[in-house]
């Protein structure tokens, strides 16, 4: 059956379509160049116009596109159009039918995916949305007509929204299926450990997306939650122990977790590791030969011998090296370098042991040859940093030999070897979960081999425990970002967090929470205290007031309550702690750096050196060259990390912090706090 335009209406219309033939499940539309075949199943509604005197037939496709034919006998129009729309509506009803069946298998199919008494995770949404597809793909009809249909409707809108809504229907599903594992599993929340776990400890547990980070404040229980976490992964069957990987970032930190684990879990089997000695585990099995760790890894004093003894050895030796390194010093470090041979002065070379232990350990981490890390350095600062390697040359190859001779590895080249042994396929990864704590600390040394125990094996989950609040280890190459933007690097994740500090009242938390949230880089999250604490619980107190604070705590302070001196630096130390044992001998006082001090906790906390100018809090030192070019760059915000560094220092405190500073140069963090509400006191 065919419909032609007339000859006077093809002449007037000047329309590229003149007639249009039915064919068996479709028309073709022609002109004297063009043509158009569209098939039903390409057909979103078919409408017939009249116009002054001829004809007009519209054929509406996908993507409001349209194809019309002009100019053809009203009255055939008509007859045409009522014929072709009964055949396409007979056709129609019967692909429906089809259509029915598809989204009633796919209905079904999402169902059973969703009604699993498992974490519905962004990669199970991702292939229930790939089926979905592949699902509309197959049906004979337009999508734009299903809800004409009332066999397809209902199951069309249903399958279309977990496509438009996904994420928050994953969501939902989600809320649901914790809510009803916390019930189901009251008794493994309640016993897990020894006290039980609050809502949102329970929920970051039950949380089994293939990427999470849990933000876990100061005080808020992270150590509970990633034991259990590993008692969650048994207890459902998820996971044997075996395939259980826990990290932490030191030894006595892994040590402390196998022992909760012992007395928790009731196992042996789940051993925490630090990343140094998963990265030799993995060599030991992948490679024939086993490295050693050198001995000067674990030898802070002999490491530095060895670097100030190459480093006299080339100023004693050679001029330019002599030259080098007193203008690298006086000029960039601003040091008082005596004249002469500078480099037998032993203060100077106690002072800068530790600058070049470090200046060591970030080209080591680096990695590459120096030429790659100049080219790598930012260009504004390349050519001084280029003088700078040549400098550090001598102590980089003298460490080199001294590695040799011990036919040992450092802990950088371990890591490397660690990531070789991976990449090439000679370790075949057992681990299914790997629960990594104080994650803000990590550094893109040790991002790289979780990366690439990942990379094996794709079904491998990271779990994640930090506080972007707390990082404050960016001198030895931590990147905070890797938790900031975490999804960036490990992929889609979840991030949840705890909201429960065990530790400080509610005094010390607002000011702290306050005092580092100023900065807008830092991730936002709330900390709620159990215990209520007044005004004085932070206090400004003026720094020649220290010995008085101490008589005056004697007399309230208990034997067993734990005082925490703290400052910014070592030599900063009190004199006066040197008669601490017989002048208040019933206090328990403790004096370390706040660097120190992490993860530690005492009943009232004392931080030292509120002011400005030499060893001020914040710290006005420049960096280094060789930090600019080898550590991740700053936030561009002023004095971020030591505002990281003070709630530290406050968050170490159970019921009362005192902030020293001095009133002549006093910090600029002093008139934060005061516009806080921090009181500020002459006495004690």
């Amino acid at each position: 059956m065919e419909l032609k335009a007339t000859s006077l209406g093809k002449h007037l219309a000047q329309h590229p379509y003149n007639r249009v033939r039915l064919l068996t499940a479709g028309v073709e539309v022609k002109g004297d160049r063009h043509e158009y075949l569209i098939p039903f199943n390409q057909l979103i509604a078919i409408n017939c116009k009249r116009g002054l005197v001829w004809g007009e037939l519209e054929f509406v496709l996908p993507d409001d596109k349209v194809v019309r034919l002009h100019g053809t006998e009203w009255s055939e129009t008509q007859h045409f159009y009522h014929h072709l729309n009964e055949l396409w509506q007979n056709w129609s009803t019967e692909m429906s039918e089809v259509a029915a069946q598809v989204l009633q298998q796919q209905y079904a199919e999402i169902t059973r995916r969703v009604q699993q008494e498992k974490w519905f995770k962004r990669s199970d949404i991702q292939a229930l949305q790939q089926n979905v597809r592949a699902a509309f793909s197959a049906l004979p009809l337009p999508l734009a007509r299903l809800d004409e249909f009332e066999n397809c409707r209902e199951l069309w809108f249903h399958c279309k929204a977990w496509l438009e809504q996904g994420d928050t229907r994953r969501h939902q599903r989600n809320t649901a299926f914790t809510n009803h594992m916390l019930e189901k599993y009251a008794d493994f929340f309640q016993h897990i450990e020894s006290s039980p776990l609050n809502p949102s400890q329970a929920r970051a547990v039950v949380n089994g997306e293939d990427s999470l980070l849990v933000l876990a404040g100061a005080g808020s229980g992270k150590t509970s939650v990633l034991v259990a976490r590993a008692g969650w992964l048994l207890q459902r069957g998820e996971a044997s122990e075996e395939q259980i990987l826990l990290l932490a970032f030191g030894r006595k930190a892994a040590q402390e977790m196998d022992q909760r684990i012992a007395e928790r879990l009731n196992t042996d089997a789940i051993s925490a590791r630090t990343f140094h000695s998963l990265a030799l585990h993995i060599i030991q099995q992948g490679s024939k030969k086993v490295p050693q760790v050198s001995a000067l890894e674990s030898d802070t004093s002999a490491r530095h011998q060895l670097l100030i003894e190459s480093w006299q050895q080339q100023c004693r030796e050679k001029k330019a090296q002599a030259k080098g390194w007193r203008e690298w010093l006086r000029d960039e470090l601003q040091w008082e370098v005596p004249e002469g041979e500078y480099w037998k002065d032993e203060r100077l070379a106690k002072r800068l042991a530790s600058r070049l232990d470090r200046w060591l350990g970030l080209m080591r981490m680096h990695g590459g040859s120096q030429a790659e890390m100049i080219a790598a350095a930012p260009e504004e600062i390349r050519d001084l940093f280029a003088k700078r390697v040549k400098l550090m040359a001598p102590l980089l190859k003298s460490w080199k030999t001294a590695l040799k001779a011990e036919e040992a590895v450092d802990f950088s080249g371990l890591i490397y070897q660690a990531i070789n042994v991976l990449e090439k396929g000679r370790f075949i990864s057992p681990w299914k979960h790997i629960l990594v704590d104080e994650f803000q600390d990590i550094s893109p040394q040790r991002a790289a081999l979780l990366a690439a125990l990942r990379k094996q094996n794709s079904h491998t989950s990271l779990y994640a425990v930090g506080d972007d609040w707390q990082a404050i280890y960016r001198f030895s190459g931590a990147e905070m970002s890797l938790t900031t933007a975490f999804a960036h690097h490990f992929g889609d994740a979840d991030q949840c967090a705890l909201v429960t500090t065990y530790r400080f009242n509610d005094r010390i938390g607002e000011i702290a929470n306050l005092f580092v949230q100023q900065n807008p880089h830092q991730l936002a999250k709330p900390l709620n205290s159990l215990s209520k604490g007044d005004k004085k619980s932070v206090t400004l107190l003026a720094d020649d007031q220290l010995e008085a604070l101490l008589d005056k705590m004697s007399g309230y302070v208990n034997p067993q309550q734990r005082i925490l001196v703290l400052a910014r630096y070592h030599h900063l130390r009190p004199a006066i702690l040197e008669k601490a044992a017989t002048r208040w001998p019933k206090l328990a006082i403790d004096f370390m750096t706040i660097h120190a001090s992490k993860g530690q906790q005492a009943d009232y906390v004392v931080v030292l050196g509120l002011q400005q100018g030499k060893d001020g809090f914040p710290a006005v030192a420049r960096e280094s060259v060789m930090e600019e070019a080898l550590l991740p760059q700053p936030e561009d915000y002023p004095d971020a990390e030591e505002r990281r560094l003070l709630y530290v220092a406050m968050t170490r405190a159970r019921h009362r912090v005192w902030l020293l500073f001095n009133k002549q140069e006093p910090s600029s963090f002093v008139d934060i706090l005061k516009h806080l509400g921090v009181p500020a006191a002459n006495r004690p």
